[in-house]
């Protein structure tokens, strides 16, 4: 089976001519939403650093913008920056039958290379589509569970590939040399999980690094240099490698046929995506039968087991995160934050809800399981099941199959747009928020670059 050939010839293939109108759509949606927290990712606390280093590494060569603030730099650098900016709030989109982020991976590369190779809106849509196919495709082989079980996280190691495919694909690059591009690529895979130990900056970090790792594939490959053509498939490949259970033939099937990128899910809740249904679960409760949090004496979270790791254990941290990256993967904290402020929005995830009491007090009365049921149809559905039980001895269950923001219960454009706009005020003013949205619902055959000057800070 020639998986990273076909994928090559897949990835140089893509033609706008040959997408469907819903297929363009969700680029430009998924744009919008990418523009939202990279935006609003580029004031985090661990964007700054990133900053600093990037503008003394690409500076000088003003080649494309750094979403949300005030610079342009060297194109790869910028990428790198923004994919970091865009990971910071955990609210960027999802594949669930992947596990991954392809957004916040694919979309800085195509940005930076469109602006730096005066590309048009066309080109881009190729190109976001490509690394969409690539990463997912790659992602649902590996198998995220067992891509878990080594430690390693799937944005950041299956990332690089579809960066390199977007990147090709921009470059002009033919079949050959894009299948050498995903060659160079699978020697960058990288992307350790050790910061669920401490709720380090590193996950922020893991898709910034594989746009980077995707430009320079593509750019080597260009220039001629070669990486195996079984880079993914073979002995010593990145299935094998990375994963401890892969199935390869999720990668090539029904290629062409149908695209990934119609199937990516987009976050309400600024959270890890495991704990996006629980919390949908808990709110429909606690709207429905209008409870208070001094009403409530237990909540018990059914997770999947793909994710109890991640979200729920070990206990004792889950139930007492450090900071914010802790609270994000923290299953009680999420679910307590839905409970007393009847949201789970970028604003609960503050120092000042890490150290409330009340919430804390909230915190001890969840508990988390495992549910078999639960998992019969992972990765495809990702469903959850919730109990709040009250002191007055009521019991209110539900069960929730496809949690907002999936396909099969999707925000709206209007839901979209209203994300964009409160994630985005921190950095534009309501007139720059307002033309970016009308850009990029209209986005077809003008340049990037004209586009990209809009997405620098006016504030």
């Amino acid at each position: 089976m020639e998986i990273t050939r076909e994928l090559g010839r897949f990835a140089s293939n893509v033609s706008f001519d040959g997408l469907q109108a819903d297929v363009v759509d969700r680029v430009r949606y998924l744009a919008l939403d990418f523009l939202a927290v990279a935006s609003r990712g580029s004031i985090e606390g661990s964007s700054q650093p990133v900053m600093k280093l990037v503008h003394q590494l690409g500076a000088g060569r003003e080649e494309a913008v750094v979403v949300g603030t005030r610079m342009r730099l060297a194109h790869e650098y910028a990428a790198m920056s923004n994919g970091i900016s865009a990971h910071a709030l955990e609210l960027d989109d999802v594949n669930n039958e992947a596990s991954l982020h392809p957004g916040v991976v694919i979309f800085p590369v195509a940005f930076a290379l469109c602006e730096k190779l005066e590309l048009d809106a066309r080109r881009f849509c190729e190109a976001v589509v490509a690394g969409y196919e690539v990463v997912v495709r790659i992602g649902k082989g590996a198998m995220p569970v067992h891509q878990y079980a080594r430690g390693f996280h799937p944005t950041g190691t299956c990332g690089a590939f579809g960066a390199a495919a977007a990147a090709a694909r921009l470059m002009g690059l033919d079949a050959s040399r894009t299948t050498h591009a995903l060659g160079i690529a699978g020697s960058q895979c990288a992307g350790s999980m050790e910061y669920l130990t401490r709720g380090a900056w590193t996950k922020r970090f893991n898709p910034g690094w594989a746009a980077h790792a995707g430009i320079i594939a593509a750019g080597l490959a260009r220039e001629g240099f070669t990486g195996p053509d079984t880079i993914i498939e073979g002995k010593n490949g990145f299935l094998h490698g990375y994963s401890e259970a892969p199935d390869p033939q999720r990668v090539l099937e029904d290629l062409g046929c149908s695209f990934e990128i119609l199937r990516t899910s987009i976050k309400p809740h600024a959270c890890c995506r495991y704990m996006q249904s629980p919390i949908d679960g808990v709110l429909k409760i606690v709207r429905e039968q209008q409870l208070k949090p001094d009403d409530v004496d237990q909540v018990e979270v059914g997770v999947l087991k793909a994710g109890y790791g991640l979200v729920a254990e070990p206990k004792e941290a889950k139930l007492n995160p450090a900071g914010i990256v802790d609270a994000q993967f923290s299953m009680p904290f999420g679910a307590a934050a839905a409970i007393l402020y009847g949201r789970v929005s970028l604003d609960q995830y503050s120092p000042e809800s890490l150290a409330s009491q009340s919430l804390k007090k909230l915190m001890k009365r969840v508990r988390c399981v495992q549910d078999p049921e639960l998992d019969r149809e992972f990765p495809r559905k990702w469903p959850a099941r919730v109990a709040i039980s009250t002191h007055g001895g009521q019991r209110f269950e539900t069960f929730v199959e496809y949690p907002k923001g999936d396909p099969e219960n999707p925000l709206s454009w209007d839901e979209m747009i209203e994300k964009f706009h409160s994630l985005s005020a921190a950095v534009y003013r309501d007139g720059r928020r307002e033309e970016i949205v009308k850009r990029i619902r209209e986005m077809d055959k003008e340049r990037i670059g004209s586009l990209a000057t809009l997405l620098l800070s006016d504030r």
